[in-house]
């Protein structure tokens, strides 16, 4: 990103610059007798050209930048028409003052008659006339000048607002990456705090019912948090390491109930070399955990994980309970997880969920 700017910012001045060395350029390869360069005509056709980059100039520096880009386009264009008229309006002045301060001929004497040129017909054919006979008539000297004034300064407006138009998609392209990190920071916020909440809570009822197996849930839960605090600060995490913390997780969830709560984890034998973003799943995880345990009937949860032909699915099933009619589909769990995928994999992921009657069950499966 830092040299597609780099590049952006160097390559307008740059073809300014390489388009008014080619114009002051030419009339040295054009103006050339016997490989010697006729310095008066280059510096006639310099002397032409040197107008025509201050108006460029003008338009490029002041018009430009404190005009159109302030949202005064109405302004601009007027400014740029006067620009041109009078630009146009001096050159025609500077013309007829040059044709009046040729030497006349003497008393007596007959004005020198006309250059004559070459014709510029192809051999053996008459050269071109207009209809009737006539030579076709030539714009005067003031027309000219002003379509080649409104060339320039279209030319100039042209370039700078492709330029401006790229930068700005640049600079909203960089801004949605910075807005996507910032949401994707907040989301993971989220997860810490919602998930230390459940496990002490979970390590708070045991304390009461087994003093020792609440000490090895806090062994547990450090090597969790070991996980959440450094391990899951990076934008990817192994997908081994993921798995493992899906695991470490579950099995401290299943010290706080009893056996009629059955809880079925189906992982890979083999894990590939992947990275996925962390704490993708833990969300789910936990709402599954929160929703779908009865300590009264019996209940489960099954989560199976799946990796075929480079995408990783997850299968998260539990069973509905009296509580579950106060949960809101979109509820923190759910919705963090919906929108950590919009954001990370927009159009590439599957998200659905299935609510039955005696079941919910999420399903999402993510490219590798």
């Amino acid at each position: 990103m830092k040299l597609r700017r780099a590049i952006l910012k160097f390559s307008e001045p740059l073809i300014v610059f390489t388009m008014w060395l080619l114009v002051f350029a030419a009339p040295l390869l054009i103006f050339q007798n016997n490989n010697q360069v006729v310095w008066s005509d280059v510096s006639r056709v310099w002397m032409g050209v040197l107008p025509l980059l201050l108006l460029f100039l003008v338009n490029h520096f002041l018009l430009i930048p404190f005009l159109f880009f302030k949202n005064n386009k109405a302004l601009y264009f007027i400014a740029a028409l006067g620009l041109v008229l009078a630009f146009s309006f001096s050159m025609y002045l500077m013309g007829q003052g040059n044709m009046d301060a040729r030497p006349k001929p003497l008393p007596g004497m007959q004005p020198p008659p006309p250059p004559q040129y070459e014709s510029q017909h192809l051999p053996g054919h008459p050269p071109l006339q207009a209809q009737g006979g006539r030579n076709p008539i030539p714009f005067p000297p003031f027309v000219n000048t002003f379509i080649i004034a409104i060339l320039v300064i279209g030319f100039d407006a042209g370039l700078r607002m492709i330029f401006r138009w790229s930068k700005l998609e640049q600079e909203k392209t960089l801004l949605e990456k910075e807005n996507v990190q910032n949401q994707l920071a907040f989301l993971r916020t989220q997860i810490s705090p919602h998930f230390f909440m459940n496990t002490l809570n979970n390590i708070h009822a045991q304390i009461d019912i087994d003093a020792e197996e609440a000490k090895e849930s806090i062994i547990k839960l450090s090597k969790l948090m070991r996980h959440l605090l450094y391990e899951s600060q990076g934008e990817k995490t192994a997908l081994k390491n993921e798995i493992e913390f899906i695991k470490s997780y579950v099995n401290l969830m299943k010290l706080r109930f009893s056996d009629k709560v059955k809880i079925d984890v189906q992982l890979p034998d083999s894990i590939p070399e992947k990275e996925i973003p962390p704490l993708l799943f833990t969300s789910v995880i936990e709402n599954a955990f929160k929703h779908g345990i009865s300590y009264s009937n019996a209940s489960f949860i099954n989560i199976k994980i799946n990796i075929a032909e480079d995408k990783l699915q997850l299968e998260l099933a539990n069973s509905k309970t009296a509580h579950n009619n106060e949960k809101d589909e979109n509820g923190i769990g759910l919705e963090n997880t919906r929108k950590r995928l919009e954001l990370l994999y927009p159009g590439k992921y599957d998200f659905r969920i299935i609510d039955n009657e005696k079941d919910f069950t999420v399903k999402i499966s993510i490219p590798l």
